[in-house]
């Protein structure tokens, strides 16, 4: 027979059960909104959002080892996901000027307009699944 969780234990598998919960349906429903109204997945969106902060940053581009530990895929997985990107005209990947082994990605201006018009979607989709009463149009709670 298994042993019982202690009141410390149980409470951290109810706080990884909610947290699991929680990531399940904000991942769902990104997935299911963004790929309806602009054809990206949930890591799609956040492989161009990683993108334009770059270039917020003062860069033009991006190197994928870099990238690739922000996005949590696998490499092959990341590896399709930028060609599905550069196949909808949305990143151009090259290879790095300094590193020759090096793939860096710059963000087209149809992946920045992507990027811009997918924005409040995925801002309200994260408040309504994880904000907490967060209004994502005044940012503030919505009580």
């Amino acid at each position: 027979m298994a042993e019982l969780d202690s009141p410390a234990e149980a409470g951290l598998v109810a706080q990884w059960r909610e947290l699991l919960a929680r990531h399940a349906s904000a991942s769902c429903m990104l997935d299911r909104e963004l790929g309806e109204r602009y054809g990206l997945g949930m890591s799609e969106f956040e492989v161009l959002e990683r993108l334009v902060e770059a270039c917020q940053g003062g860069g033009d581009a991006v190197r994928v080892n870099e990238l690739a530990p922000t996005v949590h895929l696998s490499q092959s997985a990341l590896s399709r996901l930028i060609a599905r990107l550069e196949k909808a005209g949305l990143v151009v990947r090259a290879m790095c000027e300094s590193d020759r082994r090096g793939v860096q990605l710059t963000l087209t201006e149809a992946g920045r307009d992507r990027y811009v018009q997918a924005r409040p979607l995925h801002r309200e989709v994260l408040a309504l699944t994880l904000g907490d009463g967060i209004d994502p149009a005044r940012g503030a709670s919505s009580d």
